[in-house]
């Protein structure tokens, strides 16, 4: 019995203990709440008694070099259910599936979705929207949504791109720039009771969506229409399998335009535009579609790799010329072969030859034994630092995604048998973006350049917020062998095989090229031309490449010829006069032509209506439509004469 108060004093002392623990306890853990956890616990309380809507923002505008909207987003509406205010599912799925013209068993079984909201319909009309929102149906709300709309449909679409359901870039300009265009949803908040019903007592929030900024690009709109319709003309006219045409700046780097054909709406990218894909369609695996389309969708100017052939002369050329191997007048012999460790390699021209000929006249001539002899002199180790220096070991860092680089040998693995066939451009492959940056760098005084098409980011009121910046690169060869270039390759078009490429009035320097594709004897080939313009001072660089033409696939015959209709259009249209020599101005002066009618033309249609005949022309007024022309239509009028049009 004495010990039952000391007892009781430990079990009071133990109870207390407890209690004392438990006290603290508590005291640490409430602190931890409404401390620690308190911000993030009344959010997710917030979140649990309201209910969500995005405000979809609008997408920033894509702009070409002169003003012209080449993509855009307009203001469209969504239709969406919220489930828990949902009074008759039954005739909500009913009115909803008229009204939108979509299936009731699809619509009722969203409609009846045990989520928060529910999207039935985007991009609805807003005939049919403010319809539906008169109704005052339980539930069913019309908000804002965005729809990107492509004016020139198939303009520069691989290089353009376009945005998914939600609004995001998937290929081009789109993706790349991404970040800029997007944007910031918004959003609409409603407070809620325990059922998830909307309390009338409380007033929506809505948070303003921030809409993207602009991308500026160098595309001009007219450049890059001539390019269009050129490679599909001779793509067409080839029945090739897809060609492709670049115009840019070599100076900066800006592209003009980058066309491939075949191409496609960027406002219906999800459209077949292959009838044999298309008639197999609905026998192919998700998987098996989407490689499909994006095979559909890829730019091949930058994401395809090829043999250049004998472009690349270009470049072994200025290697030549700035390892002092040869000079412009270094004399050469062309027997129609050259046997490189036991193995014979032709030249083009073979069973015949080229015979004695100075280095100019092998490169007027295209002549491989004299490049084969050139690049042997060079050596393996130069020959591989000048094809690392040309960039193309490495992307040319274009602002579009995807970008392949090229396929070359590794330096240990080139003996002469390499280095000889790698001289005249064959076995290894680039992408066509890489020569004609790695071109740039021929003509514009030797230096490296980063091709691009974004120039400024602007915001609503068109202030520039970003102007984006590219560097001008290294110098890998130096202005005399550059000029030295110019010159050798301005004579390829006036008097060796780029020759049906010359424009009266005009410098043009350019060279020709026939790759055959791989496998060796396949009978496929790849007609190319790149040039330059005006050769003493270029303001354009472009490459054309047609992809196996049936018939003549030579690229003097067929490419040539279709860059000297693109150039006839492009250097006036850049405000590039023609400059006659006396020989030409006799020459043009007797070649007469009639004048066409372009009144009622746009001035567009009149200028690639009178550039096509080789016309002069001079714009008065600042009107859009053509009033008046002089001379009159029909008129016969030489090829020195200029038009003017005179606009409203």
């Amino acid at each position: 019995m004495e010990q039952t108060p000391v007892r009781l004093k430990k079990r009071i002392l133990v109870l207390g203990s407890i209690l004392f623990g438990l006290f603290v306890f508590m005291s640490v853990r409430l602190w931890y709440v409404q401390v620690v956890k308190g911000a993030h616990l009344q959010e997710l309380a917030f979140e649990q008694h309201t209910r969500n809507r995005n405000i979809t923002q609008t997408r920033g505008t894509i702009y070409g070099a002169n003003g012209e909207v080449l993509a855009q987003s307009a203001s469209v509406l969504t239709v969406g259910v919220v489930r828990a205010q949902i009074e008759d599912p039954v005739q909500v799925a009913t009115v909803l599936s008229e009204k939108l013209e979509l299936d009731y068993d699809t619509v009722y079984q969203r409609v009846t979705r045990r989520v928060a909201f529910e999207r039935i319909a985007t991009k609805v009309d807003p005939e049919v929207a403010d319809e539906i929102r008169k109704l005052n149906l339980p539930g069913v709300k019309v908000d804002e949504d965005s729809d990107r709309y492509y004016p020139y449909e198939d303009l520069a679409a691989h290089v353009l791109g376009f945005v998914g359901r939600d609004n995001q870039g998937i290929i081009g300009l789109e993706v790349k720039y991404d970040d800029y265009l997007k944007g910031e949803a918004g959003q609409i908040l409603m407070e809620t009771d325990g059922k998830g019903i909307r309390r009338e007592d409380e007033a929506e929030i809505r948070l303003e969506p921030t809409d993207g900024y602009n991308l500026v690009t160098s595309i001009d709109v007219t450049i890059q229409e001539y390019a269009q319709q050129s490679i599909a003309k001779i793509v067409e006219e080839k029945n090739a399998n897809r060609g492709s045409l670049i115009l840019m700046n070599p100076q900066n780097g800006e592209i003009y335009a980058m066309a491939n054909y075949p191409t496609f709406d960027a406002n219906e990218p999800f459209t077949i535009n292959d009838p044999e894909l298309e008639a197999m369609w609905h026998t192919m695996d998700a998987a098996s579609k989407q490689t499909a389309l994006n095979q559909m969708w890829r730019n091949f100017a930058i994401n395809d790799t090829y043999e250049p052939g004998s472009t690349f002369k270009i470049f072994t050329a200025a290697m030549g010329l700035s390892e002092n191997v040869v000079t412009p007048d270094t004399m050469f012999t062309c027997s129609g072969h050259t046997v490189v460790e036991g193995l014979t390699i032709k030249c083009w021209r073979s069973p015949n030859n080229h015979g004695t000929q100075t280095f100019t006249q092998g490169v007027q001539n295209s002549c491989n034994p004299v490049f084969m002899a050139v690049g042997e002199n060079i050596g393996v180790s130069a020959f591989y630092q000048y094809m690392v220096d040309f960039g193309f070991m490495r992307k040319t860092n274009i602002d579009l995604p995807g970008e392949a680089v090229g396929i070359m040998h590794k330096e240990e693995k080139i003996g002469p048998v390499e280095l000889a066939t790698m001289s005249f451009g064959q076995s290894f492959q680039v992408t066509p973006m890489q020569m004609l940056t790695a071109a740039s760098s021929v003509i514009n005084g030797g230096y490296q350049i980063t091709p691009h098409f974004g120039t400024h980011i602007t915001d609503k009121d068109g202030n520039i917020v970003q102007t984006l910046e590219y560097e001008q690169g290294t110098q890998i060869i130096s202005k005399e062998v550059s000029d030295e270039l110019k010159i050798i390759l301005e004579s390829v078009v006036s008097e060796g095989s780029g020759n049906k490429s010359y424009i009266p009035g005009y410098r043009i320097g350019g060279k020709t090229a026939t790759s055959q594709k791989l496998p060796r004897g396949s009978g496929k080939y790849i007609a190319s031309f790149m040039a330059f313009a005006p050769a003493e001072d270029p303001v354009v660089v472009a490459l054309i490449m047609i992809d196996e033409p049936e018939g003549v696939y030579y690229g003097g015959s067929i490419a040539a010829p279709a860059m000297q209709g693109v150039l006839s259009n492009v250097l006036p249209y850049l405000g590039i006069e023609p400059v006659y020599t006396q020989e030409e101005l006799e020459l043009v002066e007797t070649q007469f032509v009639e004048v066409p009618d372009v009144v009622g033309l746009t001035i567009q249609q009149a200028k690639q209506a009178l550039y096509e005949l080789g016309i002069v022309i001079e714009v008065e007024g600042d009107g859009t439509t053509i009033t008046t022309q002089f001379p009159q239509a029909g008129a016969s009028i030489n090829k020195t004469s200029k038009i003017i049009l005179y606009t409203n």
